[in-house]
């Protein structure tokens, strides 16, 4: 298996890649091409089959083979790779406390990590597969976002567009909008004026807006409003 060819979740699953018309072994050089009729024993394979056959014949299988590439191929302790392994043969906890000399518990906490394991792979996936579809960016929401919604489904060139139309060269705005999509921009845009590492006083606020708008007051409400600023129930101390 070639360590430097990125390979898909199918590829994995079945133990083999699609290049073109031929069909290539992870594991070996074994190649079969589409369209093609492999003869074996008394049958007549189609290239799909007669990987399959290959696969268990001389890897034993795509799971084993992938077994077979060790602990460090799947970023996994010692332990947790020899419990996977029992986990595949479909071999109950108390059994596989018993074969490796631990605890039944101890097995149970193993397989809970396991599981976080899948489900951070799956997550980091997700971001792989976005990245790779060329899936647009767009307007992350902050981290105190009050709602997620289609409001922040903006591009960047979108973004460009509403801040070169609604701000000027010195950063002040003229009109606000009335349209959230917008709104959401010029806040985001005014948020970067905070530092999240400071505190600031309504004064600091109010003058840090001023330099943008006029009517800083309702924008002050809006940054709250809509999760860009935080602030204490007296009003006196607001952050990121």
């Amino acid at each position: 298996m070639d360590n430097h060819t990125v390979y898909t979740m199918k590829d994995y699953q079945q133990g083999y890649t699609q290049i073109g018309e031929v069909l290539h072994c992870l594991y070996c050089d074994q190649t079969y091409r589409i369209g093609v009729v492999y003869p074996q024993d008394q049958d007549l394979l189609t290239a799909p089959l007669a990987m399959q056959a290959h696969l268990a014949r001389v890897h034993q299988g795509a799971l084993a083979a992938l077994f077979a590439q060790g602990r460090e191929s799947l970023g996994l302790a010692q332990a947790q790779f020899d419990i996977l392994q029992l986990q595949a043969k479909g071999l109950t906890d108390t059994v596989i406390a018993q074969r490796m000399g631990i605890s039944t518990s101890t097995v149970r906490n193993h397989r809970f990590k396991l599981r976080e394991k899948e489900r951070q792979a799956t997550r980091f996936l997700a971001v792989l597969n976005n990245m790779h579809d060329g899936q647009k960016e767009t307007l992350l929401p902050h981290p105190g976002a009050t709602q997620l919604d289609e409001r922040y489904d903006i591009t960047p060139k979108e973004q460009q567009q509403i801040l070169k139309n609604l701000m000027d060269e010195k950063g002040w705005i003229s009109t606000w909008p009335s349209k959230e999509k917008r709104k959401l921009v010029l806040l985001a845009k005014l948020s970067e004026d905070f530092a999240p590492q400071k505190n600031y006083s309504e004064q600091a606020v109010n003058e840090i807006l001023q330099q943008h708008v006029a009517d800083y007051v309702t924008v002050r409400r809006y940054l709250i409003e809509y999760g860009f600023l935080q602030r204490t129930r007296d009003g006196r101390t607001y952050w990121v």
